[in-house]
């Protein structure tokens, strides 16, 4: 399946980031964010992606078309430095298509902009470029075939240090809870829609808004409910965390290295 991945966020919520780096460039390791959802999307064998640029899009482009597949695996080094040997690779067989989307696009602008580079497909991925998983894809494939519905969501429990809060009229609190004990469960942003996706939206529309309201009605909507490791690389304190956790060596989303990192 071909994979559309909404790569236009400026990251204004990320400091140290925010006035230079698109939310998909930041880095986490030797590698960008948009870098470890792609090699997580490839290890599941989707390797043609559908990047919708937007803001510093020369960026990512520079990024690509002067990739060093060195950085992140073990190579052969000799004749002093002239030759080397790559002992594996990560994009040798990924095909990329950039799209300039727009600057201020929403998803649904962008998603729209692309509609021919998906043409023919019956279904296709779609993700947000921030968001971090160990979900096994195949799992949420599945259960969007079962269903036969026109579009897929993952949904999970909100990793934020929030409290849902309920009152009385008046303001009187008559109760307090953890947001991840709430029961809440929000939108993770790794998409699938079928080809008919584009007959519920409309050019200028959001994604979220009126195109699923409409499938919504139509009973045409499913959520994969998935209770395992997810983030979305949106704040400083999220940054720190999946830092962390590559530090520590074991990223819960390198699933391609399920044992054990190799190079990055």
């Amino acid at each position: 399946m071909k994979v559309v991945i909404f790569c236009g966020g400026l990251g204004m919520r990320l400091r140290d980031y925010a006035e230079n780096v698109p939310k998909p460039m930041v880095p986490i390791g030797y590698r960008p964010i948009i870098w470890h959802l792609m090699k997580y999307y490839a290890h599941f064998g989707h390797k043609d992606f559908i990047l919708c640029l937007g803001y510093r899009g020369d960026m990512i482009k520079h990024y690509f078309l002067n990739y060093e597949e060195c950085v992140t695996n073990d190579f052969v080094l000799s004749d002093g430095g002239r030759r080397r040997q790559l002992l594996s690779c990560d994009i040798e067989d990924w095909r990329i298509t950039f799209v300039d989307t727009g600057l201020n696009a929403n998803i649904g602008q962008r998603l729209w902009a692309v509609r021919k580079h998906v043409a023919g497909e019956t279904a296709f991925l779609a993700n947000y470029s921030d968001g971090l998983t160990d979900l096994p894809l195949p799992d949420q494939l599945a259960h969007f075939q079962r269903h036969g519905c026109v579009a897929s969501f993952l949904c999970v429990k909100p990793n934020l240090s929030y409290h849902t809060v309920a009152t009385r009229d008046d303001g009187v609190v008559t109760g307090l809870q953890d947001i991840a004990d709430a029961g809440v469960r929000v939108n993770g942003g790794s998409f699938v829609f079928k080809q008919e996706i584009f007959r519920y939206l409309q050019e200028g529309e959001e994604l979220v808004l009126e195109p699923f309201q409409r499938l919504i009605k139509e009973g045409k909507l499913v959520a994969y409910n998935y209770d395992g490791f997810w983030i979305a690389v949106d704040t400083a304190k999220e940054k720190k965390r999946v830092d962390d956790l590559f530090a520590a060596g074991t990223p819960p989303w390198e699933v391609w290295n399920s044992n054990g990192r190799n190079g990055g």
